[in-house]
């Protein structure tokens, strides 16, 4: 059933096109001031190749370990009825909001090695994490997990569960369930989440500077190299932002259809 057009007030739409040029208007001047003539030169630096390299790095190991938890975290919202359920998905949703300094504030406290957690890791495995790569990883996956549960939490609720319960009823086993129905209609809503997750723990700044710090070829991802850039050499970070822009480009087009409805 198609949707009949609704005329706006004329007010109303030009607050609406204020608001798509305010949006628009950082894009535009990012593209025009790009130093399009250099960007091979500049991208081919040795300190942006090595940015690139531990930004690649640390969002694929991310997105790996927000796959794996948020899997199953996203399955027990969605179809378990578990105790306090509002404070868990508060609690999941909370990187969401929190600023990013404060979140890398709280993994120092909590995983450094005088940190709640961290003085064990120190004392009983010799794991340190602040200030190395795998620190870099804690902190991506610490803002880019909650993107990924939401989104694949939303489409379990929304596709019911409905055939899993026939399925149950004659005779399939859970994991049979899991394997033959929930997955294959869940794949579009987790490459979805995916994306959206690791293009979030490559973009990621704040935490990271404060959890794992800014050390060239280890912890210096495309975004702190960009800050870093822009106090010295403009031009570089002009040729970064266009990088994370370009990424983040690529991650929406394919999700389109999920993120930016024709109607």
């Amino acid at each position: 059933m198609s949707r009949t057009p609704t005329r706006a007030p004329r007010s109303i739409l030009v607050v609406a096109l204020l608001g798509i040029a305010f949006l628009a208007l950082p894009v535009v001047g990012l593209l025009q001031r790009a130093p399009w003539s250099s960007l091979d030169d500049l991208l081919g630096r040795r300190a942006v190749l090595d940015a690139l390299r531990v930004s690649l790095t640390v969002s694929a190991l991310a997105a790996a370990i927000v796959l794996v938890l948020g899997t199953p975290l996203a399955w027990m919202l969605a179809r378990v009825d578990i105790p306090m359920r509002r404070l868990v998905r508060a609690l999941i949703v909370l990187p969401m909001v929190l600023p990013p300094v404060v979140g890398g504030t709280a993994l120092l406290f909590a995983l450094g090695r005088r940190g709640l957690v961290g003085q064990w890791l120190d004392r009983w495995f010799d794991i340190t994490l602040p200030f190395t790569m795998a620190g870099a990883v804690v902190a991506a996956t610490f803002v880019a997990l909650p993107f990924y549960v939401m989104t694949v939490e939303g489409a379990l609720r929304t596709m019911g569960d409905d055939l899993e319960q026939i399925a149950g009823t004659l005779g399939a086993s859970p994991l049979t369930v899991l394997r033959r129905i929930t997955l294959p209609r869940l794949l579009p809503a987790m490459g979805a989440g995916l994306a959206l997750a690791w293009a979030r723990a490559l973009g990621e700044f704040g935490a990271t500077i404060t959890f794992a710090g800014n050390l060239p070829g280890r912890t210096r991802t495309l975004p702190l190299a960009t800050f870093q850039a822009l106090e010295s050499d403009p031009e570089a970070a002009l040729a970064l932002s266009l990088v994370l822009l370009a990424v983040s480009l690529v991650v929406l087009l394919p999700t389109r259809d999920r993120w930016l409805p024709t109607r």
